[in-house]
């Protein structure tokens, strides 16, 4: 093993050296190499990220480059047997190209059955000798080739032998091709074993190589942002107000719902309206600032007279028609935007760069969101980058920009998470590739039967985008012209000149009757246009697909749709910075970048997007950079102390913009959660308050089934007299907060609590795989119960939310990293309807950090206090005064474990009584009441939460059905 020395090429280097080491320490240890009687290497373990290597044989050295001595390019075949479980198998075939592995050599010294000593040196025990990285190329097939990646899946090879193309390093396979000329080993006969890192953690070449191409290239950033980047000069000056761009009429498409709305959305202003018709107050509405028109034509001097008097001209207009159809109606927006919400909107639609800071459930993405729309809607010739921290949070972006008025065609997600997207539509670059290939059949359909309706002869119109385009040219130009001019020569304006001179009607013939209603001249004219222009955006689109009968491979056609066709472009930040060169060479170009998550995001991830594009005349065409994001949420993972605490790198870009005094907006209402536990995390926060449904809708106002208060801090003891336990280091779980954690789950379900509704959270990643092994221990394969929607850290659960979260902070001997208000505030505001947090709360509440959320959860009892008669849903106002008698005290743990399994036997028993009941009304088949009869063919358990989890169940042969529900497990008091 290659210790680490005093001297590294770069820091990152060395902690990158030790992150990689301590993963060849774990890979080997689990892999448990002994050397057997002959002297070969014997595995006794397995590990899921390396495996023993079958084979091993240098393929390719190419010749070296001039004035080089090392090889050009080095190739190298590894082959495994991947003799293991499915998933595992399927990881290692899922190995992409620029995967970096690494080579590594073992010569044990210990014979078979030897301990190893996990305290002792790792080289010693298993006699580390080599370590050469490499990257993969790709997975051969059964003739030897590198499958391609692409749309298709891959080709299932047979048995279980792999063999991947590796390129070596050639510098370092240079340097041992001399020392074995010398007489030394050679390296490359000698590898065992193959390993593999997790994705997440192996991009680090595919960076550093960004960051060396950023360092060696002339950056251009935009003038305005310059000094602001750096930390110089005027905070403000690249704020909207100040640019000297600034757009003084935008139209606000859909962002308002009505009026009434658009006035309470700017307090201050005097707003003007153009019509004073009522029925033509209707979005949507473009507005005009005459105080930036003022300043326009006046200058700065004019400002400070022109503050005084703030004037907003409205101007409502008519949306054209797009075609006769119901579905060509666009899809409107439905959120009722707060001022500050309103504001944050406009400062995005301007030029310049916008600081949006949201606390949370304060509709960050619907903001964002609008923010797309809108700048595709006024500027439909700039494109949009969009950049998020996490997968996550850029497929919830994703899917409500689809929802939206904009063209599915104009959309594309990169990189590898869109496989989680809640959508039915593939928004991947083979997946538009795909759609656009679909949607030109689908048009030239259409072309093919307009020229059968207008009985137009020729060729077929219908076989290429080029024949339509002449079609279009030629035919119907032609026809529509003569018909608009046959209409202004008609001095009578009849409607029946329309409707009989229409040369498309039959090509209609399929949209909602009448086509023309008749009712005077205007209107039956406004339904011809729009049918003209349903024909021309046929054609438009047509034009604008042409390139795909050009283009006949994959990659040229997904590449032509990133730099020609698409308009909203959304990545990670990580695929931002792994394709960054790719994506240059490309000629990508963008105007605007909206990043979501931005207090996530580290400094030099946030810096990189803004340079995905070549300059253009030596400037940067960026015009806008939206910034949305929550520093008193969690910061950017920095995994080494000395770099996260003393050189402050976990501090984003985001934050330290806010912190210079970059003028933001914070929104200022939450709509998540009750105001009740809004108020653990309010204080943290310069004016939250609350939006008006989260008092007024019903589920907000009802109380939580089966608890007495809507949050709790409960306290959880010893058990076993044990608290917190660390079975590896840093490893921390807690048993007893654990199966707490889990009874009170079980417990909900029984009630008929939707499993879905219930998150359980933890702040260590011990106590989240405990937690997993108790609920499959529990309840995971019964029906009645089944598992919650998530069990997970809080650091991984930051950006979603649910109904009820149950936290474990599983310390006991000291407060750990929960002391960062940062995360308590995550863990506090995941929670919409419920929050009950289980914790040593002698040990919590003493922690001055936390006091002033703790100091709220204190004056409730710290006893689990359930109302075990309810039922989901309540019907109890969360106001309302439960008596003393209907309350069950948990005392400790073991209580509610016993509770749980005795509520559980007695549902059992209340379900066979009701199979019984239901079987002896039952008929043999064939008889007369049997063909009366509705009941079902099997029994269904009456559980409210049953029917979700029970859909899989096996139906039993008829005449042999028995329920039989699956035993509850009760340990806690036999272990007493």
């Amino acid at each position: 093993m290659i210790p680490l020395g005093l001297q590294v090429s770069m820091v990152r280097d060395g902690l990158l050296l030790d992150e990689i080491r301590q993963d060849i320490e774990d890979a080997v240890y689990r892999l448990a190499p002994w050397r057997s009687e002959d002297g070969s290497v014997y595995f006794g373990g397995w590990a899921r990220m390396a495996h023993p290597i079958e084979s091993f044989a240098v393929v390719e050295v190419a010749k070296p480059n001039i004035g080089e001595r090392a090889p050009s390019r080095v190739r190298a075949d590894v082959t495994v047997t991947l003799s293991v479980r499915n998933e595992i198998k399927h990881e290692w075939e899922s190995l992409r190209k620029h995967d970096v592995c690494f080579l590594i050599t073992v010569r044990p010294t210990q014979p078979i059955g030897t301990k190893y000593d996990y305290r002792r040196s790792m080289v010693d025990q298993a006699g580390v000798a080599y370590v050469r990285g490499c990257e993969v190329e790709g997975m051969l097939d059964a003739t030897g080739r590198v499958i391609e990646e692409g749309p298709e899946p891959k080709p299932e090879l047979p048995g279980d032998q792999r063999t991947f193309r590796l390129l070596l390093d050639p510098n370092q396979y240079g340097l041992d091709l001399d020392k074995a000329s010398k007489g030394k080993e050679d390296v490359y006969e000698t590898f065992n074993i193959v390993m593999r890192r997790k994705p997440k953690e192996n991009n680090f070449k595919a960076v550093l190589e960004t960051i060396r191409e950023l360092m060696n290239t002339e950056c251009v950033v935009p003038e305005w942002l310059h000094d602001i980047v750096l930390g110089y000069g005027d905070p403000g000056q690249a704020h909207y107000t100040r640019m000297p761009n600034e757009i003084a009429t935008l139209d606000f498409n859909d962002t308002f719902l009505d009026m009434d709305h658009l006035r309470n959305s700017f307090p201050g202003y005097e707003i003007k309206v153009q019509t004073d018709d009522p029925r033509k107050l209707v979005r949507p509405f473009k507005l005009t600032f005459e105080n930036v028109l003022r300043k326009q034509q006046l200058g700065d001097d004019a400002m400070d007279e022109d503050q005084e008097r703030k004037v907003i001209v409205v101007e409502p207009h008519v949306q054209p028609r797009r075609g006769p159809y119901l579905y060509n109606e666009p899809k409107k927006n439905s959120v009722l935007f707060t001022p500050t919400q309103i504001e944050a909107i406009r400062s995005g639609m301007q030029p310049g760069l916008t600081l949006v800071v949201g606390p949370p459930g304060t509709g960050k993405t619907d903001v964002a969101v609008q923010i797309i729309s809108n700048l595709y809607h006024n500027f439909p010739w700039q494109r949009t980058l969009v950049v998020t921290h996490s997968n996550q949070a850029l497929n919830q972006l994703f899917e409500k920009v689809a929802e939206l008025d904009v063209d599915e065609r104009h959309l594309l997600r990169l990189g590898h998470g869109e496989e989680a997207l809640q959508t039915d539509k593939d928004f991947s670059r083979y997946g538009r590739v795909n759609y656009v290939l679909a949607k030109r059949l689908e048009l030239l359909d259409a072309v093919a039967r307009l020229q059968r309706t207008l009985d137009a002869g020729g060729s077929d119109a219908g076989a290429t985008c080029e024949l339509a385009h002449h079609f279009h040219v030629y035919h119907v130009r032609p026809r529509w012209q003569e018909f608009c001019k046959a209409c202004e020569d008609d001095k009578s304006k009849s409607t029946e000149t329309i409707s009989k001179g229409f040369p498309f009607y039959e090509f209609f013939d399929d949209a909602p009757k009448p086509l023309f209603p008749g009712l005077n001249h205007e209107a039956d004219m406004e339904v011809a246009r729009s049918c003209y222009r349903y024909i021309e955006r046929i054609f438009e689109e047509l034009e604008e697909f042409r390139a795909f009968e050009l283009l006949r491979s994959g990659l040229d056609r997904s590449k032509y749709l990133l730099v020609k066709e698409a308009k909203i472009i959304a990545m990670t930040c990580t695929h931002a910075a792994l394709k960054r060169s790719e994506l240059v060479q490309m000629g990508f170009k963008y105007d605007n970048i909206l990043m979501e998550e931005s207090a996530q995001i580290l400094e030099i991830e946030t810096f990189i997007p803004l340079l995905l594009q070549n300059p253009q005349d030596g400037r940067s065409r960026l015009k806008r950079w939206i910034m949305i994001g929550d520093h008193h949420q969690l910061p950017p993972v920095v995994k080494n102390m000395a770099f996260q605490k003393y050189s402050n790198m976990e501090q984003s870009l985001f934050t330290r913009m806010v912190r210079l005094g970059v003028p933001y907006v914070e929104l200022d209402a939450q709509g998540r959660a009750r105001p009740s536990i809004c108020n653990l995390y309010r204080w943290r926060y310069r004016a939250l308050g609350d939006l008006g449904h989260v008092t007024r809708l019903p589920e907000y106002r009802a109380a939580n089934a089966g608890f007495r208060h809507d949050f709790q801090l409960i306290n959880v003891e010893d058990f076993n007299n044990a608290g917190e336990t660390e079975p590896s280091p840093y490893f921390y779980q807690n048993l007893a907060e654990a199966e707490y954690v889990v009874a009170v789950f079980m417990y909900m379900r029984l009630l008929g609590w939707p499993s879905e509704r219930v998150s359980i959270l933890t702040t260590y990643n011990g106590q989240k795989h405990l937690i997993r092994d108790v609920i499959d221990k529990r309840c995971a394969d019964n029906p009645l119960i089944g598992r919650p929607h998530k069990v997970t850290t809080v650091d991984k659960y930051q950006g979603q939310q649910n109904d009820i979260a149950l936290v474990s902070l599983v310390r006991t001997r000291a407060v750990g990293h929960v002391r960062d208000l940062r995360r308590l505030v995550v863990a506090a505001s995941r929670a919409r309807l419920g929050l009950y947090i289980f914790a040593r709360v002698q040990l919590f509440r003493n922690c001055f950090e936390l006091q002033p959320t703790f100091n709220q959860l204190v004056e409730r009892p710290l006893e689990l206090e359930l109302v075990p008669g309810e039922r989901y849903p309540a019907q109890r106002l969360v106001a309302a005064v439960v008596p003393e008698a209907l309350v069950l005290r948990v005392r400790d743990m073991p209580h509610m474990a016993q509770y749980v399994y005795d509520l559980y036997l007695e549902k059992v028993q209340d379900c066979k009584a009701q199979y019984e009941q239901t079987r002896s009304e039952w008929s043999a088949p064939g008889t007369e009441s049997a063909a009366r009869s509705h009941e079902p063919e099997r029994f269904v358990p009456t559980h409210p939460g049953a029917a979700a989890d029970s859909e899989d169940e096996e139906e039993t042969p008829q005449g042999k059905q028995s329920f039989q529900p699956t035993e509850i497990v009760n340990e806690i008091e036999d272990a007493q």
